[in-house]
């Protein structure tokens, strides 16, 4: 039996705080709570599920029953969890990654995930990069060398005409527009 539910929108750490208050506030025990997925103790009845269903939508979350839709979501958080939390140096392709973790044929999946997103697999892992990217050159703690090199990228190079083509401006470029835009506490 499987005890586990699937929740859209549960993409960083504080989200796993806010539905670990709602499981609590709503007395149901869970074993464990990742990114889209909470493990369950036992199943919900439909009284807990409609319940968990309400407070979740309240925060902006929202439980997934169809199995596309669950796979769609393990899959961004996969991507999400790699590119935004995790340190570990990996070899591994994206299809090896998510072959691996989900069980199912990479063909299939990137497929599914295109008809039901409105772009590619690989793209979605594009745009998810350039986010992180931006963080970084935000936090101004890591050279764009350091950046390319965490973020897996071949090349300083690479990753500024990758930045380029989805932002419409270099790093260098973002990171001044990012500069003039900011305050000192002073100035607020």
């Amino acid at each position: 039996m499987n005890n586990t539910i699937h929740i859209k929108n549960m993409v960083c750490p504080r989200c796993l705080s806010a539905v670990s208050q709602i499981l609590v506030g709503l007395n149901i025990d869970y074993k464990a709570v990742k990114l889209g997925e909470v493990e369950l103790v036992s199943m919900l009845n439909e009284f807990e599920k409609e319940s968990l269903q309400k407070k979740l939508q309240n925060a902006g979350f929202s439980l997934i029953d169809d199995r596309k839709s669950q796979l769609i979501e393990q899959m961004k958080n996969l991507v999400i969890e790699k590119i935004h939390y995790s340190n570990e140096k990996t070899e591994l392709k994206w299809a090896d990654i998510v072959t691996g973790e989900l069980n199912l044929d990479y063909k299939y999946l990137s497929s599914l995930f295109s008809s039901v997103e409105s772009i590619t697999f690989e793209q979605y892992i594009i745009n998810q990069k350039i986010e992180r990217v931006k963080e970084l050159i935000v936090y101004d703690e890591l050279t764009l060398s350091e950046i390319a090199f965490q973020l897996h990228y071949s090349s300083v190079a690479y990753l500024s005409n990758q930045f380029k083509k989805v932002t419409g401006m270099t790093p260098t470029q973002f990171k001044k527009s990012v500069d003039k835009n900011r305050k000192s506490l002073d100035e607020i």
